[in-house]
């Protein structure tokens, strides 16, 4: 396995409330850990509720006991939004404070994955494919069929999420899996990454020359060139990287 995470403050903002994390090592009972988390809210409670989210939830992992990687996952993301709840609850100054969160661990051949919000994960074989659901305004018009899929990236709501931890008490947590194979890419991303390239354009970039590293560099330096509006935040993984084929 090979993987690498990056985040970047992107061309207009003075703050980057993104927070990522990943391990190709043990934490706790999972083999591995990849989360990228996108905070929202006024001065310095977004990357708050970022930073206390991915700490929360690795916390909570190093310390389950569970050996099912969803319920390990699941009771992480509850334990993250009950403190970033809470912490909202007791200084003013965080009110109203959320973030996104994406969750990837590779078990054996299988990839377990958990969002909430509009970070994605992309899984990128021969093109690429959309793994998770955006939880949000533009998404939900998109499956009503009110908007095209094409539109929806440049549409005035897309920022609007309609889940978040750690804006209520209780959280949804949307969960996939699927198997993996050799020569298999996995991205997890915030959207100041999906905002500025095409799904197209990212798959071109993470099948492109160069180790993990370099690549997901290229993808930082290709949505900065387009706008760079947000931060962007990155984790690239090659789970089954210098195994040998399965018969």
């Amino acid at each position: 396995m090979k993987a690498f995470c990056i985040t970047d403050v992107g061309q207009n903002r003075s703050m980057n409330q993104d927070f990522v994390f990943a391990s190709e090592t043990p934490v706790g009972n999972l083999p591995n850990l990849f989360v990228v988390a996108d905070g929202m809210g006024g001065h310095r409670a977004g990357d708050t509720a970022s930073r206390d989210t991915v700490g929360t939830l690795i916390e909570s992992v190093r310390k389950s006991r569970e050996t099912n990687p969803i319920k390990i996952i699941r009771t992480a993301v509850e334990e993250a939004n009950r403190r970033v709840y809470e912490k909202s609850r007791e200084d003013e100054n965080l009110a109203g404070m959320g973030t996104t969160v994406v969750v990837a661990v590779i078990e054996g051949r299988y990839l377990y994955v958990a969002n909430v919000g509009d970070s994605r994960l992309y899984l990128i074989r021969d093109d690429i494919r959309q793994i998770t659901k955006d939880h949000s305004l533009v998404e939900e018009m998109v499956r009503s069929g009110k908007l095209k899929k094409e539109e929806a990236r440049k549409h005035p709501n897309k920022n609007v999420i309609t889940r978040a931890v750690g804006v209520e008490r209780e959280v949804n947590i949307d969960f996939f899996d699927l198997r993996v194979r050799k020569g298999d890419k996995i991205l997890l991303c915030s959207d100041g990454l999906s905002n500025m390239l095409e799904d197209s354009e990212i798959c071109a970039i993470v099948k492109s020359g160069g180790d993990v590293e370099e690549r997901a560099r290229k993808l930082i330096t290709a949505a900065n060139q387009n706008g760079g509006k947000d931060n962007i935040s990155v984790v690239l993984v090659e789970p089954l990287s210098g195994e040998v084929k399965e018969c």
